[in-house]
């Protein structure tokens, strides 16, 4: 089981019967995890579900735009000239950090747009090897998640052992 699996499993061990039926009667903003958790296994990825992983990857890229401006002024109020090679080297350094950071996440706003064309089409909650269940644990915890987690460890197995 992943590190984040594992934290979103921790905070949701089971399901709670008190919480099976709130997606019933409330609107999917105020939906918890918890609540999408404890919804039946036939309601897997009703229109509830859908709206409520859409909800949550909008917000997820929205934060990410946020991020994205933020690191802009950082960088424009950050090109002060300093005279000592060393603190020169620390801002360069955060600089490079903070672009990789960046660079990774528009590599995931392109997961992300993906996952909500796979919402659009109907695949999004399905593995792409097995067809089977991805499950909701897993996404909650990865919502751009597109194998199941025994498929994501065979592939992992598959790189370990043969390379990339």
């Amino acid at each position: 089981m992943t590190t984040t699996t594992a934290a979103i499993t921790s905070v949701v061990t089971k399901r709670d019967p008190k919480l099976a039926n709130n997606w019933k009667s409330k609107p999917v903003e105020e939906l918890s995890d918890a609540e999408i958790v404890a919804m039946p296994d036939s309601e897997y990825m009703n229109d509830t579900q859908l709206a409520f992983f859409r909800l949550k990857l909008v917000k997820l890229k929205q934060d990410m735009h946020a991020n994205a401006g933020e690191t802009a002024e950082n960088l424009r109020e950050d090109t002060v000239v300093v005279p000592d090679p060393a603190d020169r080297a620390t801002i360069e350094e955060e600089h490079a950090l903070e672009l990789r950071t960046r660079d990774r996440e528009r590599k995931l706003l392109k997961k992300i747009d993906q996952s909500i064309a796979r919402i659009d089409s109907g695949d999004y909650g399905y593995c792409d090897e097995t067809g089977e269940p991805i499950g909701v644990l897993r996404l909650l915890a990865r919502p751009t998640a597109t194998l199941s987690l025994e498929a994501q460890q065979r592939r992992e197995l598959k790189q370990k052992m043969f390379g990339d």
